[in-house]
């Protein structure tokens, strides 16, 4: 997903300004404290092999995060909250696999059912579909250092992902598969909340014994407002935690 303040790119693939935001991130939570000054842009240019106006685009997204704050004539300094390194932050879309990652966990991704049916009422609304249009449903398990981290029960129109099921990588990112066939995942709108497994799902995959589930319940939405993907992501909590940045 694009930072905020960055322009995605034409084709898909990853701005620039985006790798060099994520590796200053990286620098600023790992290395820096609050107040600290950041390199110059030219000084920045010069480490990234970038241009100048590449760097500023980079550190204004930084700004927009309020990770770092600028003084005219002086420079950008690293925020309170930059100098937290930030598990999840509620407010960027990340796919399960790269918040994973992000944690450093080695990640497998389990398939435990593909299945094409029809979206009933609330899927319909959900999904912006009419009743009896048909979806995709896949639901996996999510495996961190193999062991159980999330349990993912993800819908998609049928449309999105064309072609036979039974021939499709189920075990990769659903965010990529989908951005491959030309719906770019722009943003989400998403709900927090504590809840148990869905039906018999506790007993059936071997997971009774984690007690503590955060579901988010996420519909994303393209560049154009299309509705491309629901998901019900149940989080382990006694693993994985959220974090919300509030400003005055």
């Amino acid at each position: 997903m694009t930072p905020t303040g960055i322009r995605p790119s034409a084709n898909g693939t990853e701005p620039t300004a985006a790798r060099v935001y994520r590796e200053l991130v990286a620098t600023v939570t790992a290395q820096l404290k609050a107040g600290d000054r950041l390199p110059t842009e030219p000084e920045l240019a010069t480490q990234f092999e970038v241009s100048r106006a590449t760097v500023r685009e980079a550190l204004k997204a930084l700004e927009n995060e309020g990770l770092v704050y600028a003084v005219q004539g002086k420079g950008r300094f690293v925020t309170t909250a930059g100098s937290f390194r930030i598990e999840r932050p509620v407010t960027r879309y990340e796919s399960i696999t790269e918040v994973l990652e992000s944690l450093g966990y080695e990640v497998t991704n389990v398939v435990l059912s593909v299945t094409e049916e029809e979206a009933d009422e609330r899927m319909a609304t959900m999904l912006g579909l009419e009743v009896g249009d048909p979806v995709i449903k896949i639901v996996r398990l999510r495996l961190g250092d193999d062991r159980p981290m999330v349990f993912s029960v993800n819908t998609v129109p049928r449309d999105v992902l064309p072609g036979p099921v039974t021939y499709r990588d189920w075990g990769g990112s659903l965010s990529k598969a989908i951005e491959s066939h030309g719906n770019h995942i722009e943003s989400s709108i998403a709900r927090i909340s504590a809840a148990l497994l869905p039906g018999d799902a506790a007993e059936r995959y071997n997971l009774a014994d984690i007690e503590v589930w955060l579901l988010i319940e996420e519909t994303c939405l393209t560049r154009d407002g299309r509705k491309v993907l629901h998901a019900l992501d149940y989080h382990r909590g006694d693993e994985l935690a959220f974090n919300v940045m509030r400003r005055r």
